[in-house]
């Protein structure tokens, strides 16, 4: 890892498992750690170089066994979550590519929606963005042809947050060509990577929610 370093990964407070994935994505970022997510910290072998929040989730254990960590503490009425001040925190360093790291799960449904739609804005001010528990991933989709690297197995959905209009899904078991998909269809969920999955969209957004189960 270097200063200069313009990917940065944002621990999140919802749920992470360290798999060999996670850790070729986050190797060589700089970290920034959101309240409670500083407990992933130890078992993904990081060292966050700020810590922020208002700190309202973490217990006396957690803090104890960081004491050496820059903090910055916000009061618990602000107006942006924990995870959205950690995101700001990267932008003002300089970052232009962002892992979200315990972005699902745990026990805020709304937080988890929260980080999806965030993503979708990051990735349209043109961030490179994933969010990831290390067993699933959401990666934005926006108009434009994207390729991504899922082995074939993979079990993904395309989670539409918009209407979408002219869906291509190639390399997959279930293709389309061109389709149009409206906001809350589940059309896109549960399809199958066979080859090399390519994504084309001619306008909308959505999160491609893949499973990357052994990769």
């Amino acid at each position: 890892m270097t200063a200069s370093s313009t990917h940065f990964t944002i621990l999140l407070g919802g749920d992470a498992e360290p798999t060999p994935r996670l850790g070729r994505q986050i190797a060589g970022s700089r970290v920034i750690a959101a309240d409670s997510g500083m407990r992933h910290a130890g078992p993904l072998g990081l060292v966050p170089e700020l810590w922020t929040g208002d700190f309202d989730s973490v217990d006396a254990v957690l803090d104890a066994a960081h004491p050496d960590i820059a903090r910055e503490i916000f009061p618990p009425a602000k107006d942006m979550t924990d995870g959205e001040i950690a995101v700001e925190a990267a932008l003002a360093r300089g970052a232009t590519s962002l892992t979200l790291v315990g972005a699902f799960g745990g026990p805020r449904a709304d937080h988890a929606f929260l980080h999806l739609a965030l993503g979708v804005r990051l990735a349209e001010r043109g961030l490179s963005i994933l969010l990831t528990s290390g067993t699933q991933e959401g990666v934005p989709l926006l108009e434009g042809v994207r390729r991504l690297d899922y082995l074939a197995g993979t079990v993904f959905s395309v989670v539409a947050m918009t209407d979408l209009a002219g869906l291509t899904l190639e390399g997959v078991r279930w293709p389309l060509e061109k389709r149009y998909v409206p906001f809350g269809s589940s059309l896109t969920l549960s399809n199958e990577v066979t080859g090399d999955l390519t994504v084309q969209l001619t306008s909308g957004r959505a999160i491609l929610i893949a499973h990357p189960s052994g990769q």
